[in-house]
């Protein structure tokens, strides 16, 4: 009898309110300000009545604060709320005012360090709408819990904060109940990213991915269709078969389509979705192995993205592909120097099996020009190279001189980290090989460049395109910050929204 390996992958997050008034008076368990550290320590919250302020900063200065950047100070509210606790969030330096991205640091630090409280009332200072909206998608990032796995019957971490109301002065116009709708959208979408991503591998097999994108996407405008080992094998995907052979829990590509009425672009995005990577016959190092469930961030960006652009009715049309495998070392394991014929017929002579995820992408590609899209994304933990070149907290983008641009606009609008890279022409004939149309890899210098042009030669010609490598921010492998926890981040989604947003605006050449 196998075990029961299902999981509650659905994403919970916190309710979002907008507000006017005074936080003060709210019933909420917390109330939490914005702090700055000018000349002196300000409240930096325009819907706090000033005298109240002014207590409220004595009463902070006397326990330390400073306000210095990404500093929580906790204080008993007593009578200067009907709150239990007040807490500031450090901003620093008011001089040349906040991004939308420190504000959303800034909130997100603040109710990700509020677990075990569940109603809590922010208070800082929005100029617009867009800064509004980025205080509210901080606010839910910060209040994730991923607690699938624990014993229900012993005690549970700390519940993250459950209701979040948002206070301004300003009138609630049209634009900022936009603005609470798409923070109320994006933060699903990165909630189940997470789930999905935080999941042991164990409980979390290509068909597992597979069904939970089809839950996950049930009762929405898009349709999913699910090919199967036969299908793929039917189809020609020697790219994901190969990937997946090693394995006794076969592949899937997960093909998901959202086409509204009247739609005159169309956006492909394909995501890698390696439920496990163990590097297959190419074995990695037995260190932080573990990490590798987070190699279908891709895969879960792209069903969280194309959910999230059917919940705000953008009229883009989306296809998107997840090309799921998992990479294992078994006897039916892909060798090195075998030769595998992808979809469409170009052949690949696989040098690595531990460079898999562009073998399952080349399918996808391929297969995702042939819906005649406007342009494609792809998005992917591709290479370490990608780590050793950015780090941690920074992504490559690279493709088309005008699409990739195009992201990285798109990227500075919602707050993720991209750099632009090149794809030198020197690196193209290093991907040669005796044998096949292609060799899966290159030499080690560059290995992010050469990985690019290698997913370049699986793009139809005319066919505008950037590649994403998340390698590095997919996943935070060190201590929590801002409003990203320790595990999975839902790196990618914010970016490709605000892409396919752009695009609807007419604001990429395409």
């Amino acid at each position: 009898m196998k075990p029961d390996l299902t999981l509650d992958l659905a994403p919970i997050v916190p309710s979002l309110t907008l507000k006017s008034g005074n936080p003060l008076t709210a019933p909420v368990n917390v109330v939490v300000v914005g702090l700055t550290s000018d000349n002196k320590v300000s409240i930096y919250a325009d819907s706090i009545p000033k005298a109240a302020a002014t207590k409220i900063v004595a009463a902070l200065v006397a326990v330390g604060a400073t306000g210095k950047k990404d500093e929580v100070t906790r204080i008993p509210a007593g009578s200067l709320a009907t709150a239990d606790v007040i807490v500031a969030i450090g901003l620093g330096s008011e001089k040349t005012g906040f991004t939308p991205e420190q504000l959303r640091r800034a909130a997100g630090s603040a109710t990700r360090t509020l677990a075990g409280f569940k109603k809590v009332a922010i208070a800082i200072t929005a100029v617009d709408a867009i800064q509004f909206g980025a205080i509210l998608e901080g606010a839910a990032f910060g209040a994730y819990s991923f607690t699938a796995h624990l014993n229900a019957t012993l005690k549970k971490a700390k519940s993250p904060v459950s209701s979040v109301a948002v206070f301004t002065s300003d009138s609630i116009t049209a634009e900022y109940r936009q603005a609470h709708l798409r923070a109320q959208v994006l933060a699903q979408g990165v909630s189940f990213a997470r789930n999905l991503i935080n999941a042991s591998p164990l409980h979390l097999a290509p068909a597992d991915l597979a069904r939970e994108a089809k839950t996950f996407l049930a009762g929405t405008k898009v349709k999913v269709e699910i090919l199967d080992e036969v299908a793929l094998a039917t189809g020609g995907y020697g790219g994901i078969l190969g990937v997946g052979q090693g394995s006794s829990r076969p592949p899937r590509l997960i093909r998901m389509q959202y086409k509204p009425r009247g739609a005159t672009k169309h956006v492909a995005l394909v995501g890698k979705g390696i439920t496990f990577d163990t590097g297959g016959i190419s074995l990695k190092p037995p260190a932080n192995m573990h990490h590798m469930k987070d190699d279908m961030s891709g895969a879960a960006a792209v069903i969280s993205t194309i959910r999230a652009i059917a919940d705000l009715e953008l009229n883009v049309a989306v296809t998107a592909y997840a090309a799921c495998a998992e990479n294992m070392p078994g006897g039916g394991a892909q060798r090195p120097g075998d030769v595998i014929t992808t979809y469409g017929g170009r052949t690949i002579e696989v040098l690595n099996t531990d460079a898999e995820g562009r073998l399952v992408m080349a399918d996808a590609l391929v297969r995702a020009a042939e819906d005649k899209p406007d342009v494609v994304l792809d998005i992917a933990t591709l290479t370490g190279a990608a780590v050793v070149a950015l780090g941690l907290r920074t992504a490559g983008v690279m493709g088309d001189q005008v699409v990739r641009d195009a992201v990285k606009a798109s990227a500075d609008r919602a707050g993720e980290e991209f750099w632009t890279m090149p794809l030198p022409e020197e690196l193209r004939p290093e991907l040669e090989s005796l044998v096949a149309d292609i060799a899966n890899i290159g030499s080690r210098e560059g290995g992010m460049l050469s990985a690019g042009w290698f997913l370049k030669d699986f793009i139809a010609e005319g066919l505008p395109w950037a590649h994403l490598d998340i390698a590095g921010p997919a996943f935070n492998p060190s201590a929590a910050w801002g409003y990203n926890h320790k595990g999975a981040v839902g790196f990618g989604i914010r970016t490709m929204v605000a892409f396919i947003e752009d695009v609807m605006d007419g604001n990429v050449e395409l």
